[in-house]
């Protein structure tokens, strides 16, 4: 933005940048972590960290009837209309249920959250989302996203295409109102 210095328009002075350098990628996971625990604790979730990085999970939430293990990935760059979260501990170990409850990615530009059961991701080793859009066959976690109530007191799995009707029903309710 040109401001007026004296008589004449100049470019203002440059700032130095507000961070120190480029974050690494363990840095981006603890910020998407954060983001995490504000979002589950707005919500209303009671929200547990457990000590050091030994667990297969990054959070325990109390939904007043049940504990959950959550997993929480992220990504930060799109791949043309992907954006690709590791679906694994380590190099190659895979999550299982016996492991965590549920998966919870944060696509961080778009600010879009996929809360995904652990049976949904246990063959996978990446996960793709389209948060702007895909062909059908793709987007098939899509109808995780934004999925809070999964883990809501009471809510179990509920069968194949049903979170898609309950996201139909939900869409058409906001649109009356």
């Amino acid at each position: 933005m040109r401001k007026k210095f004296g008589n004449s328009y100049e470019e203002p002075p440059q700032t130095a940048p507000l961070v120190r350098r480029p974050r690494n990628e363990k840095e981006k996971g603890e910020l998407a972590e954060l983001a995490f625990l504000h979002k589950a604790a707005s919500l209303g979730f009671g929200v547990a960290k457990p000590y050091g990085d030994s667990e297969c999970y990054d959070f325990v939430l109390d939904s007043g009837k049940r504990f959950l293990r959550v997993q929480v990935k992220s990504s930060y760059v799109a791949y043309g209309l992907v954006y690709r979260a590791q679906a694994r501990r380590g190099k190659r170990q895979r999550y299982k249920a016996e492991d965590i409850d549920f998966l919870v990615a944060y696509v961080v530009p778009r600010d879009v959250w996929y809360v995904i059961p652990v049976n949904r991701v246990t063959d996978a080793t990446t996960l793709d989302f389209y948060p702007s859009g895909c062909k059908k066959s793709a987007g098939h976690l899509e109808c995780y996203r934004e999925a809070w109530y999964l883990m809501a007191p009471g809510a179990g799995l509920p069968r194949p295409g049903t979170l898609r009707r309950v996201r139909a029903i939900h869409i058409r309710r906001k649109i009356r109102s």
